[in-house]
């Protein structure tokens, strides 16, 4: 997407690899809104520890992050012994998978990029096909987040008032994002939108991230607080939910996403308002039968008790934001702990539709268009 800095404007990727230095280059987006700054990484070890702390985030935007983690760590090696080269590879795909356990992208990501190297006769033929597979793999990301646009912009009548949740928009990929994908096709289209975007606590990537997306993009949006949307619904102010996903189960059309994604689809069946998932084909996961066994990430109890923020006078705009740094402010009592889930699970009977690259498919008939969605026996 376009992104524009002070008064200039030019195109970016959320993720990108400077194979000369053999860096993945990042948009930090712990600093947005606030400030617009690309980290770059040199190392698998590194870019694993920019997964975890969210340098970078989102399904594909660590998917690809992975890939190119993997082909970094391959590249890093210097050596003729290939049971050496095999054993640190293994190590760098074990510290990239681990760094984020809800999401299935980058595990698929990586397979994918294992799976290209596996045909190399030696080592140099091997890290050559492993940074060709990530940047196959960071290409269909964008053009997979195309196609859902394409299909999912029909559903998006002149005027509608959608609701999102989190950022599945193009910070979470490699470009375009998927929730988001449909609204940016419909802009093009000419359609009039509005846009409420949750805050999704703790982290507030819907007020921090896809408001600021929404805004650099010109979409006419309104940040609420997570327990005002069943208000809105009530009231009809909201005709169409959109979110993204972290992982869903080919075989029973569950969904893992950001918590709080399973209370808007209860809500919006309490009011009759289409409930539908974007997701690319790298997000299925085609093996585990039960939404139960899906790993959910429990993160620091910080993130709940408090936030991350520019300090600032609310009556006086930040002029200068790279002079602020960025604080965190307890809010919560001093002795309290804190649960911190970062996902759940919404069950396929609340889900009006799965939109993929492949069309808008029920959940529960995934499994039946695994052959159109990427599955491989």
């Amino acid at each position: 997407m376009n992104v524009t800095v002070g008064r200039r404007t030019r195109h970016y990727r959320t993720v990108a690899f400077d194979a000369r230095k053999n860096a993945i280059q990042l948009i930090e987006q712990r600093l947005l809104p606030h400030r617009f700054e690309i980290a770059r990484m040199t190392d698998f070890r590194e870019t694993a520890w920019a997964i975890k702390e969210m340098v970078v985030r989102g399904a594909g935007a660590i998917g690809a992050t992975a890939a190119y983690g993997l082909a970094q760590g391959a590249r890093a090696f210097h050596g003729r012994d290939l049971a050496r080269f095999c054993s640190h590879v293994e190590k760098a795909q074990h510290t990239l998978q681990a760094a984020r356990p809800t999401a299935v992208d980058p595990i698929n990501a990586m397979i994918e990029v294992r799976r290209a190297m596996s045909v190399g006769g030696t080592i140099e033929e091997q890290q050559a096909l492993a940074l060709a597979a990530a940047e196959e793999f960071a290409d269909n990301d964008v053009k997979h987040c195309k196609a859902i646009g394409r299909h999912g912009e029909p559903l998006i009548r002149d005027g509608m008032k959608i609701l999102t949740h989190c950022n599945a928009g193009w910070l979470a990929f490699v470009d375009v994002g998927t929730a988001t994908a449909p609204l940016y096709a419909a802009q093009a289209q000419g359609k009039r939108i509005h846009v409420f975007c949750d805050e999704t606590r703790p982290r507030s990537q819907g007020a921090t991230l896809t408001a600021w997306e929404l805004a650099q993009q010109h979409i006419s949006h309104a940040i609420i607080a997570d327990s005002a949307a069943g208000h809105l619904m009530q009231r009809g102010e909201i005709d169409l939910v959109i979110v993204g996903s972290d992982r869903v189960l080919g075989r029973t059309g569950e969904v893992a996403n950001k918590i709080g994604t399973y209370t808007k689809a209860v809500l919006a069946e309490r009011h009759r308002i289409p409930f539908y998932v974007a997701i690319p084909f790298s997000t299925i996961d085609w093996k585990l039968s039960s939404g139960r066994d899906i790993p959910i990430e429990e993160r620091e109890e910080s993130e709940v008790l408090g936030v991350w923020g520019i300090i600032s006078n609310p009556h006086s705009p930040i002029r200068n934001p790279k002079s602020r740094s960025r604080a965190y402010v307890r809010v919560a009592n001093s002795t309290s702990r804190a649960r911190n889930p970062g996902f759940d699970v919404t069950p396929p009977e609340l889900i009006t539709g799965i939109i993929t690259p492949g069309g808008i498919i029920k959940p529960s008939e995934l499994w039946n268009h695994r052959g159109k969605l990427g599955y491989e026996e």
